[in-house]
């Protein structure tokens, strides 16, 4: 039986979106498990599984239910261990905790305040109404005011990256001369930016960008499978 994942989604259902629900849509396809997606919104969440989480994503694997992204990974690589590795073993997992902490710190800070307008804008009215209410009452101002500067602060986190960037001056992925989960933590940043917003977070001639493209390449190109907002 198919595992199923939980996944947001907002008023197009072919357009998959939360960053840590890519996290385990690379994950298991990465280790060539099959997956059926149950394409979930906002106001939704609260009756996934009845009540199993009030974030996303959520996999059900047989009578297994199970949420949070790095605990799912874990998951699979214990439950999965003759599949491709995650992690390459306990190295691995200390770095891709590493690079989750940078990535929440250094790129969803700046991507979710940036593209919040545009995440706003194409979500259902009930949607709408909770992601508002929700977002001002965590940052104290409005969605407009959240994302105001956007384009002034662009330099800044694109010099952020860099050692990122430098980083793919030596190899093609972060996991190496393979992906490994760290990769997917971070490509599910920029996926979810690619999704949400047409905002151009990196530059077209930048290595990051061109890492990028390799993962959504991977995997039969099933990141390629939603599209980029125009």
């Amino acid at each position: 039986m198919a595992i199923i994942l939980y996944e947001l989604v907002g008023n197009r259902d072919s357009q998959p979106f939360s960053p840590h629900c890519w996290k385990v849509a690379f994950a298991l396809a990465h280790k060539g498990l099959s997956f059926e997606c149950r394409r979930t919104r906002f106001t939704e969440i609260p009756g996934i599984e009845n009540g199993a989480s009030k974030t996303v994503p959520v996999i059900r694997d047989g009578d297994l239910v199970m949420r949070d992204s790095f605990a799912i990974a874990l998951y699979l690589e214990e439950r999965y261990p003759d599949r491709a590795s995650l992690f390459g073993g306990e190295g691995g997992k200390a770095m891709a905790r590493f690079v989750e902490r940078w990535s929440q710190l250094t790129l969803h800070s700046f991507i979710g305040q940036a593209a919040m307008l545009d995440i706003h804008d194409w979500l259902d009215a009930e949607d709408q109404a909770y992601f508002r209410q929700s977002r001002e009452a965590r940052f104290g101002k409005t969605l407009e005011e959240v994302s105001a500067g956007r384009e002034e602060k662009l330099e800044a986190f694109r010099a952020s990256l860099e050692p990122l960037r430098t980083l793919f001056w030596h190899q093609p992925f972060i996991g190496g001369e393979a992906p490994l989960f760290s990769d997917y933590i971070v490509a599910g940043a920029f996926q979810w930016a690619r999704v949400s917003s047409p905002f151009p977070f990196l530059a077209a001639d930048d290595p990051v960008a061109d890492w990028f493209d390799r993962i959504l390449d991977l995997h039969g190109g099933l990141g390629r499978r939603a599209r980029a907002a125009a």
